[in-house]
């Protein structure tokens, strides 16, 4: 391998890169929330059942539309929120079952998928791309709604929600909607958890920063390193956040 071939490639790689920045700037603040309240599994769950609202609507012919198009953004909104809706109000009613009833919830809604895909010859690639998502085919067009809702949920959260706990399923379903129909659910989970963990015990002040430098930093290496070893990027990227988490817990500890 020459060192050209590890030139950062701006016009292939530049919308995703901006699509994982994007990622970050809501993911790491809701993945310290989700850690701190335990409820880990909420982000793969939400993903699962908005990955479903797709698949579903695509196999009624309500969203004949690939790519992320209204259609599927539509179907993904309504199964992610009436997600939210069932698990605001399991916390109230069974609030020590909550990880277990997300849990629940999260294999059903991955079962339903499977069964729906069944008879469809496309159903495994399908699953596959909602999974490990196709942040490389990512446009700057698809761009610009998700980053106008992700401004919106941070203004909500900041000026309003943080003080509300009934709210963040709901603000968290509308940016896992956005989330998983252009970067995967893998993705999702792992920019939610992996930098919550490396900066577990720091406060906002502190942590917030060095989350949204972990998580950068990830999306940016993982996609730079993913094309001259032709390694998907997803995965990649996941394994690039988790590398640096890992360093980060290394130095932590060092430091004291």
């Amino acid at each position: 391998m020459s060192a050209s071939d590890l030139h950062f490639d701006w016009s292939l790689l530049g919308a995703p890169l901006v699509a994982g920045l994007l990622v970050v700037t809501t993911h790491v603040l809701l993945g310290r929330k989700v850690l701190e309240r335990g409820i880990i599994f909420i982000d793969l769950t939400i993903a699962q059942v908005a990955a479903l609202g797709v698949i579903i609507a695509g196999t009624v012919g309500f969203a004949p539309d690939e790519g992320g198009g209204w259609r599927s953004q539509v179907a993904a909104g309504v199964a992610a929120l009436c997600a939210a809706a069932l698990l605001t109000w399991t916390e109230h009613r069974f609030r020590k079952l909550q990880e277990a009833l997300i849990g629940s919830l999260y294999v059903l809604s991955a079962s339903v998928a499977i069964l729906v895909l069944t008879g469809n010859p496309h159903g495994a690639e399908h699953i596959q791309e909602l999974l490990a998502g196709q942040i490389l085919w990512t446009n700057f067009a698809q761009l610009v709604p998700v980053a106008l809702l992700y401004a919106a949920v941070l203004a909500i959260w900041f000026l309003w929600a943080r003080t509300r706990p009934w709210a963040f399923y709901f603000l968290f379903a509308a940016v896992v909607t956005a989330s998983v129909q252009v970067v995967g659910v893998y993705l999702v989970f792992a920019t939610l958890i992996l930098p919550a963990l490396a900066t577990h015990g720091l406060d906002e002040r502190r942590g917030l920063p060095l989350g949204y430098a972990i998580g950068a930093g990830g999306y940016a290496l993982g996609l730079w390193l993913s094309v001259p070893f032709d390694f998907p990027a997803g995965p990649f990227i996941v394994v690039a956040l988790a590398s640096l988490v890992l360093i980060t817990a290394t130095v932590r500890r060092w430091l004291g």
